[in-house]
């Protein structure tokens, strides 16, 4: 596990578990329309799980304050397909079913909202750091 250093470490390893979740939920909305043959195959939504990581060598009760998320897992999420009768479609089972992916657009598009505004946020600690570290530098000329 690498170490956490500094605010930029914590900030950085923050947006990058963000952009698993973006990426993640760009897939479920690509896959939001699709559809298949059987329910075995039909596209299952994705979710990120976050897990909490401390510094090297220290846990939650011991903890000295540095403390980062990363991505711990990436899980399918137990839906039932969607059912269409669209007996026309080359797709469909014998009974004229096909199957779409349980995918709630509204759902995506509220998580995507939420990933962004974390990301913004630690874009924003990163950018305000800097340019305290600049006025800090600028103070002794």
């Amino acid at each position: 596990m690498a170490e956490i250093k500094n605010i930029f470490d914590v900030a950085g390893r923050s947006m990058g578990a963000q952009m698993v979740r973006l990426n993640t939920i760009a897939s479920n909305l690509a896959n939001a329309q699709t559809k298949t043959g059987s329910p075995q195959t039909a596209y299952k939504p994705l979710r990120t799980v976050f897990e909490t990581v401390y510094e090297t060598g220290f846990s939650a009760d011991t903890s000295n304050g540095h403390a980062t998320v990363d991505v711990s897992e990436i899980i399918e999420l137990e839906r039932e397909p969607i059912k269409l009768f669209e007996p026309n479609n080359p797709q469909a089972d014998a009974d004229g079913y096909v199957y779409g992916a349980p995918v709630d657009v509204d759902e995506e598009m509220v998580e995507m909202m939420e990933a962004s505004r974390q990301y913004q946020n630690n874009l924003e600690v990163v950018t305000t750091l800097r340019a305290l570290m600049m006025r800090t530098v600028n103070m002794g000329k």
